[in-house]
């Protein structure tokens, strides 16, 4: 991998993001996809799985948000699939492998192979060279994107979710897996759009309401022709900014468009809201990129 260079940090602060390929190796990218798979053949499927995965804010409320599973799985190894692959009852109406929309929140943390890829050595130089003094994992996911199913993400801002006090302190890790394509799925962003704040927010909901989150604000109705599709190929890492604007289409392809992505907070001066679903425990307290 080359270094990065001023100019192209430079270009992040411009764009509020910043694609980088050929970042990881084909061999980190296969460790990555093969543990993934041992961790699906050994996953117990959860007892609530009546719980789809949805980016629509009402499902999102419904789903999400009355399922604690969501809310508590900040410091655990937890299974989300997409829409319409079980009955009712939670049985498999397509293989289990092919049914998963995404594995979280902290792969990060307690398996091995995650863990070493979101320390690496060239992901800590990353973040010195972008100037991050303190920076913590708060978060890791590991996204499926089934082919013929992987549901599309609406447009949205990860500090919408992730909020800290100032804001411009969330970076995210975007790391394709396979390659990424407008036909598969790959992200789509509107450049500059991380200047302006935030319009809304997923706070936790007042202990007793129906929900474990509710959305504060709403998301502006955003001009589809601003968004430039970022196709990257396999083993290319795009940062991105916690403010900036973002989305990925319905893979209606027959390839799946796996990838792993982090989150990193920059925890000098910071606060991060005890609002956010997202809390550190005890058991794991947000771990420092730096080892």
């Amino acid at each position: 991998m080359a270094s990065v260079t001023q100019q192209q940090i430079q270009k992040f602060h411009e764009d509020g993001f910043l694609v980088l390929e050929q970042f990881f190796s084909a061999e980190e990218c296969d460790s990555m996809r093969e543990q993934i798979q041992r961790i699906v053949a050994e996953m117990e499927v959860p007892p609530h799985c009546r719980i789809t995965f949805s980016t629509r804010q009402e499902e999102q409320l419904q789903q999400q948000g009355s399922s604690d599973y969501f809310v508590t799985s900040g410091d655990k190894i937890r299974f989300f699939f997409e829409k319409g692959v079980m009955d009712e009852k939670g049985n498999f109406l397509i293989p289990k492998e092919k049914s998963i929309s995404k594995i979280g929140h902290a792969l990060h943390a307690y398996d091995p192979v995650f863990k070493q890829i979101t320390h690496s050595p060239k992901v800590q130089e990353l973040g010195r060279k972008l100037g991050l003094e303190r920076p913590v994992v708060v978060q890791s996911m590991y996204i499926f994107k089934q082919p013929g199913i992987g549901g599309e993400v609406t447009p949205h801002q990860d500090a919408s979710f992730l909020h800290t006090e100032p804001l411009g302190r969330i970076l995210g890790f975007w790391i394709a897996l396979e390659d990424a394509t407008q036909e598969n799925g790959c992200l789509w962003f509107i450049p500059g759009s991380h200047t302006n704040g935030i319009s809304r927010r997923m706070v936790r909901a007042a202990s007793g309401a129906s929900t474990c989150v509710e959305f504060v604000g709403s998301e502006p109705a955003y001009d589809d022709k601003q968004f430039i599709p970022l196709p990257i190929n396999k083993g290319g890492l795009i940062l991105i900014h916690g403010e900036v604007v973002h989305k990925s289409e319905l893979n209606s392809s027959e390839s799946s468009r796996h990838a792993f992505t982090f989150h990193v907070m920059e925890a000098k001066g910071t606060t991060w809201s005890k609002e956010n679903w997202l809390q550190p425990t005890p058991e794991l307290p947000f771990p420092s990129l730096y080892t």
